[in-house]
């Protein structure tokens, strides 16, 4: 199966959990887990667990396809006793997958939340529209939103899968299924002005963007957290279109290889996640919906629940499509340090993550994709000349071919003038902007060290109002480099920095893919 993009999450986790990937050995009343990353929220939810079970839940964080993959390959049996997903449709797909109980524990479908003054403006609040309606207002421009990236994030993923689903009214989705809706499809993701790799940051950026964004399209329960966060000025408008939804069921499932004490560690958990008194903190708290029965919760009932594709090479052939063909494509500008000191193994291991993004060791949908801008720029003392790559809708192979050749060639000397290339990079940005807008745009900087030559972070801040705003940069934690004015220059830029100091660079590059 296509290897996807890892949404690993390594910042601090919940009590008792490790951040990265645990290590060691199973100890007893431990269940060691890899799970959705929009589960942190279960924070109080799994310490009050352990308070009454004496279960400890360790927990590590994958996108749902990653961490299907790591089930199916066997490499999750070698590290955890049970997964939790959102749901274990994709999964089910895997004949070779080793799941033992599965136990869904909470509920969320995916719906619209859209600005009360567009819903109005629209109909929506007087009657609920079929996905086919809300695609034909997407063509229109009628409304923009935005949305989670399918092969890094599991709203995203069970998004794209429900709206193609809904627009092949009458039949299962299959590949053939696909290019009838493709042109539809196409219409309702020209609409998709944010993306993002996590339901988190996408939220941070809709609030941030105000008006310019209509609405989302997430998990009830994150678009009800975002009403309660206090972060709006007026709450979004819940529209759960009349065709269908797909709803997540969150099932906590044990492995085949769980040995005992696991498996009395997960009865126990589970019959306290499903407590009455249990359920009803989850929905209140987290806004998911209960799975027991006589709990309240508030919310639209008697939704049509829309089927799931029945092969893997349906699903695998629609991620595909989306990146290659349906969504706007994306515009990326690298920004790389070249300078002496990384010379030796980081450059080495810089080259290999720009190789590992042309496809060159495997097909995943975490490459450069068909129709994206790449524009490679290397600096050290200076800034040295772009180099841009624009990949074809089809024959790609060369052009991936012409980045690859580039990557390889790149040799370490100099200083490092981070700040001077990252202006250059973002005058670069509104130049290709202006001659082509209907891109995702962003640009990713790596570097190993201290800012040397040119100007410093506070020129840089104070000449930022003049760039290309709205363009987010995503800052690479590598080496010695300065991690809070990393961390602020993100803050600034509305990106988010990402730390290879932990993990290989070729995987930081790779979870970056989810934000382009």
């Amino acid at each position: 199966m296509k290897k996807v993009l890892a949404a690993v999450l390594t910042t601090a986790l919940l009590a008792g959990c490790s951040s990265g990937t645990t290590s060691g050995g199973p100890r007893e009343g431990t269940l060691r887990v890899l799970a959705g990353s929009e589960l942190a929220d279960l924070r109080p939810i799994l310490e009050q667990a352990k308070e009454a079970t004496g279960v400890s839940v360790q927990l590590d964080f994958a996108g749902t396809l990653d961490g299907v993959q790591q089930v199916a390959s066997g490499r999750a049996s070698a590290t955890y006793e049970a997964v939790w997903f959102s749901s274990n449709r994709y999964l089910g797909l895997h004949p070779g997958a080793q799941v033992g109980t599965a136990t869904p524990i909470m509920k969320s479908p995916v719906v619209l939340g859209v600005r009360p003054e567009v819903a109005q403006r629209l109909g929506w609040t007087t009657e609920r529209p079929t996905w086919a309606k809300i695609a034909e207002a997407a063509a229109r421009r009628d409304f923009t939103y935005g949305m989670t990236s399918p092969a890094a994030s599991n709203s995203g993923f069970s998004a794209l899968v429900g709206i193609a689903t809904a627009l092949n009214p009458g039949s299962d989705l299959d590949p053939a299924g696909i290019e009838r809706v493709a042109p539809k499809l196409k219409e309702f993701f020209g609409a998709q002005t944010l993306t993002a790799g996590s339901s988190g940051w996408l939220t941070d950026a809709f609030v941030r963007h105000g008006a310019e964004v209509d609405g989302l399209v997430n998990y009830e329960s994150v678009l009800l957290s975002l009403n309660a966060s206090g972060k709006l000025q007026q709450p979004l408008t819940l529209v759960y279109p009349a065709d269908g939804v797909v709803t997540a069921d969150y099932p906590l499932t044990l492995l085949g290889s769980a040995p005992s004490h696991a498996r009395d560690s997960y009865a126990k958990l589970t019959a306290y996640l499903l407590k009455p008194e249990v359920q009803q903190r989850i929905a209140d708290t987290v806004h998911r919906r209960p799975v027991t029965a006589g709990v309240a919760f508030a919310g639209e009932q008697g939704l049509k629940e829309l089927p799931f594709p029945g092969a893997l090479q349906t699903v695998d052939k629609l991620i595909a499509a989306f990146f290659d063909r349906l969504r706007r494509p994306a515009r990326t500008l690298y920004v790389v340090d070249v300078s002496g000191s990384m010379t030796g193994q980081r450059i080495k291991d810089l080259k290999a993550a720009l190789v590992s993004l042309t496809g060159a060791d495997d097909k995943g949908f975490e490459r450069f994709h068909n129709r994206e801008q790449v524009t490679l720029i290397p600096f050290s003392s200076k800034t040295a000349p772009p180099q841009v790559f624009t990949i074809p809708e089809t024959g790609p192979e060369p052009e991936l071919l012409k980045i690859r050749s580039f990557a390889q060639g790149l040799n370490a000397s100099g200083g490092t003038a981070i700040y001077d290339s990252l202006t250059t990079a973002f005058g670069i940005a509104r130049q290709q902007t202006a001659k082509d807008p209907d891109r995702f745009t962003s640009i990713v900087l790596m570097t190993d060290g201290e800012n040397a030559n040119g100007m410093r972070f506070p020129e840089f801040e104070s000449r930022y109002p003049s760039l290309a705003k709205g363009v987010p940069v995503f800052p690479i934690l590598f080496g010695e480099a300065k991690e809070d004015e990393m961390n602020e220059l993100a803050r600034l830029t509305g990106g988010t920095a990402f730390d290879a100091r932990k993990q290989p660079l070729e995987t930081v590059f790779k979870e970056i893919r989810g934000y382009q």
